[in-house]
């Protein structure tokens, strides 16, 4: 993970932004030395959302918590396609 200041990041702000989003590189915007922001790449976000819901889901399968499923024919005649 690079660092940047946020008094540099200003001056950069469109190449650290390319590097986030094309290059999937995590960069840290620090302020007076500690880290205040991170620039990350949506797809690492959406990716890690993925994870975290696949992890709900199996937790709530082990403790038997899942609400019960809707079987595909009556979302289908829910939504008037059959």
């Amino acid at each position: 993970m690079s660092q940047v200041a946020i008094s540099a990041a200003r001056s950069q702000l469109g190449d650290l932004v390319r590097r986030a989003a094309h290059g999937h590189e995590t960069i840290a915007l620090t302020d007076h030395g500690h880290v205040a922001a991170l620039l990350v790449s949506p797809t690492v976000i959406e990716d890690l959302e993925d994870a975290l819901a696949i992890a709900e889901y199996e937790l709530k399968k082990q403790r038997g918590t899942l609400e019960p499923a809707v079987p595909h024919e009556e979302v289908g005649r829910m939504l008037g396609l059959r």
